[in-house]
């Protein structure tokens, strides 16, 4: 039950230090499943991991909350020997970055969107009801930044990374392993529930669908797909994602062009029909009526 709340709840969104450190990680543990060869899922608190083994070394995406380091650390030395060479942040939120001080103490080079190492930087004060971020130490600070893409040619795989404008935040990252046929896609994707977009973050709904649909664009149906949150997905995961979101994005569109305010079109329940599956996460259907409807009032 632990494991299932901070994977889900709170653990879910950017959490700060101090929220983290108040968290009890003793019980959670990090699995792991083979997606391709040389390339891994890792799961436990927070965002999901993606690894890269091979004759280069470890190449790791994502590393969630700090106190869980030590334990990453070991579900990687499971699977390689080697050192983590690189490490790369689908974003700046601390259930991705939480380990960037430890990894980057190590001597992994740390690789983000400009965006990324600005916020972490910088810390955020949030007037949004979520826990502040306070700025984060050097050793966790991305080393490498990229504006658009960046390719690395990595453990035998051609690994293109590409930021989309916009999404979740304004420092995402999508991974496309191509030799593999497997996505990282960070938290633009939660497999099974409402996604989190953090509007003050520079997140957008129209931004987070059009980088869904840019994903669809370019994968089959044999591609794998790490999502931020939930489990291991295909394109047939994404495309229902994808479609409820824009689902979702139509009937709030409906009630801001109505004129309603955000506690009026709450009050509509627009999502009613579809909470059941999609809200039981950390955003529920109340909460992702709001975060519509905030983002599309704002354009």
């Amino acid at each position: 039950m632990i494991r299932k709340f901070i994977a889900i709840g709170a653990a879910a969104v950017a959490a700060s230090g101090l929220v983290a450190a108040q968290m009890d990680f003793s019980e959670v543990e990090i699995k792991t499943t083979k997606v391709a060869d040389g390339v891994y899922m890792l799961e436990g608190a927070g965002g999901n991991i993606g690894l890269s083994t091979g004759a280069d070394g470890a190449f790791v995406i994502d590393d969630q909350f700090a106190p869980l380091s030590d334990k990453i650390t070991a579900a990687i030395a499971a699977v390689t020997d080697d050192k983590v060479e690189f490490l790369l942040n689908t974003h700046w939120h601390f259930d991705h970055t939480g380990g960037n001080e430890a990894f980057g103490k190590s001597g992994a080079h740390i690789v983000a969107h400009d965006n990324v190492r600005k916020r972490l930087k910088e810390g955020m004060e949030r007037d949004d009801g979520l826990p502040n971020s306070p700025p984060a130490p050097a050793d966790a600070l991305p080393v490498i930044t990229f504006s658009k893409t960046i390719s690395f040619h990595w453990n035998g795989q051609h690994i293109k990374v590409r930021h989309p404008e916009k999404a979740h935040t304004d420092g995402d990252a999508v991974i496309v392993f191509k030799d593999a046929n497997v996505v990282h896609m960070g938290d633009i994707f939660f497999n099974g529930s409402y996604p989190f977009i953090d509007l003050p973050s520079g997140g957008d709904v129209d931004g987070y669908i059009a980088a869904q649909e840019s994903v669809l664009a370019e994968i089959d149906n044999d591609t794998k797909i790490i999502p931020g949150h939930g489990p291991l997905a295909d394109k047939a995961d994404l495309q229902r994602a994808a479609d409820m979101l824009k689902e979702a994005r139509a009937r709030v569109q409906a009630l801001v062009d109505d004129g309603k305010d955000a506690n009026a079109a709450v009050a509509a329940d627009p999502l009613a029909d579809l909470n059941e599956e999609w809200g039981k996460g950390f955003i529920n259907g109340e909460r992702f009526v709001r975060i519509l409807h905030a983002s599309l009032s704002a354009e």
